[in-house]
């Protein structure tokens, strides 16, 4: 369902500029009826059971593959990615949904605890759901993004609220489709196209819980607004993600792994390197196998596989990757590849670019640029690499390469994920474990039992017999006080 108001929401291709569509946004004013809607299907969707949620989720993830390229037609039309970058939404998303689906009936099932006085008291642990789950997410990855978060909120027994990105509603109301054709109760999701500073507030006001995908500064201000409300919150939020390249490391595989993590979805993606430490002992041969690779990189606009690199997505990450770079060169960076925005491609393409002499005056260093840019620093050692890595207030992904140090290196770093030997999909398709940063790169996490387990609320069950936690059967406080005590001890000393 869309509430919409007479205000139309125009949706350009970045390919060309051209009018992908049109739709009515929505009304702030209409985001009360739409809560009341999904909280009256949650009521029922509470009480199916989980394993029958489940069936639902495996359903999605078997239309999701099927659906494969109008989903992927859908994904490029609205955000410019090239075909490749947009197949790895397609199967992320139906991979994650069928592990989720998968994890649910064992992380929600009723969990027996030890309880206060063994024998008498018999102690239930229960996983509630929140109630109803706003969700917010971006235009960089407009599918995988809103299927899997609404995936576990919905396994959870929660209804959903998604809020897309301006940029990228079709794709949402795509993956809405899907969610209902594979057999999901009408008014569970429904998804409200529009402007995030109008509908953001309206939003909060209604939701039990929130989850946000985007920019730091964003976050901040949203999770003010939940405080205020005293409504969960969790958000996965920027990045300024490190990659380290040890001596012991296979330099081929180092590069080409370099190229993926830097440039893969024209670079627009929280977790890709955006600065590279390399030890002074490869550094060189590094440097020349990275350029080589970069140099094949096929650049362009198409709905075929023939392009690995598509466009950035708007003219503001335009600007922005070009004042990174520009004031890198003015102020002393040398670019190695790169550094060239190609408006003979289309409005939004910008070379995949590689610099040296990157320092801590220029933007470049510290601030995240969202785009085909990566700063290369050579290092003297694996503790300097380290230190470097660290040497930030984001900390979401890393990536080390080495054969036999990386793992070591990893329980080193200041960050939610660690790939070793990979850029940033290993980490991030383990779905069975948990996604999220450190730092000014989010709170929570996605993915994994935490990412179900938070549209939750813990309730303890406890059921007293026989004899009451109190004093009985003629004890007086001094005698119960007594019992009590020698029963406190004997129990402390049991394992």
């Amino acid at each position: 369902m869309t509430s919409t108001s007479t205000v139309p929401l125009r949706v350009r291709r970045p390919f060309d500029g051209a009018v992908h569509g049109i739709l009515a946004a929505t009304d702030p004013e209409a985001v009360p009826a739409a809560a009341a809607r999904a909280r009256q299907a949650r009521a029922v969707w509470e009480r199916v059971p989980v394993r029958e949620r489940a069936r639902v989720l495996t359903r999605l993830a078997g239309l999701i593959l099927a659906e494969r390229d109008r989903i992927l037609d859908t994904i490029q039309s609205e955000t410019g990615k090239a075909r490749l970058s947009a197949f790895e939404e397609v199967a992320d998303a139906a991979r994650a949904v069928r592990v989720f689906a998968r994890a649910a009936p064992r992380l929600l099932r009723p969990v027996r605890r030890p309880g206060a006085i063994p024998l008498l008291t018999r102690t239930v642990e229960h996983q509630r759901p929140v109630g109803l789950v706003g969700i917010i997410t971006p235009w960089n990855y407009p599918f995988t993004l809103p299927v899997t978060d609404t995936a576990h909120a919905l396994l959870a027994g929660n209804a959903v609220l998604l809020k897309p990105d301006s940029q990228s509603p079709f794709t949402a109301l795509l993956a809405a489709e899907l969610f209902a054709a594979a057999g999901l109760p009408d008014g569970l999701l429904q998804v409200l196209p529009g402007a995030g500073r109008a509908l953001g507030p309206a939003l909060i006001a209604e939701v039990d819980y929130l989850m946000f995908t985007g920019s730091t500064k964003t976050g901040r201000v949203l999770a003010a607004q939940c405080a205020d409300r005293l409504i969960g919150f969790s958000a996965e939020l920027g990045g300024k993600n490190p990659l380290i390249v040890l001596a012991d490391a296979d330099i081929a595989a180092a590069a080409a792994g370099t190229v993926r993590a830097a440039f893969a979805n024209t670079g627009q993606l929280c977790i890709s390197i955006e600065r590279a430490y390399v030890e002074s002992a490869v550094y060189d041969g590094y440097v020349r196998e990275l350029l080589a690779q970069v140099s094949r990189l096929r650049l362009g606009a198409g709905y075929d596989w023939a392009v690995d690199i598509g466009s950035l997505a708007s003219a503001a990450q335009l600007e922005k990757v070009t004042a990174h770079v520009e004031d890198a060169v003015a102020g002393g960076a040398t670019v190695l590849a790169g550094g060239r925005a190609r408006p003979d491609l289309g409005p939004f393409f910008y070379e995949p670019t590689v610099l040296t002499g990157v320092t801590e005056d220029m933007a470049l260093c510290r601030e995240e640029t969202f785009g085909p840019v990566l700063a290369l620093y050579r290092v003297a050692s694996e503790d300097e690499a380290v230190a470097r890595a660290n040497d930030s207030r984001y900390g979401l992904n890393a990536s080390v390469w080495s054969a036999r140090r990386g793992p070591a290196v990893a329980a080193r770093l200041a960050v939610g994920t660690v790939n070793v030997n990979e850029g940033y999909a290993a980490a991030w398709g383990s779905h069975a474990a948990s996604m999220g940063g450190a730092g000014e790169s989010g709170i929570g996490r996605r993915h994994g039992s935490q990412g179900l387990l938070k549209y939750t609320e813990p309730q303890t069950v406890a059921e007293q017999r026989l004899l009451p936690i109190a004093p009985f059967g003629g004890l007086d406080n001094a005698g119960y006080a007594t019992l009590m005590t020698r029963a406190v001890s004997v129990l402390n000393r049991l394992p």
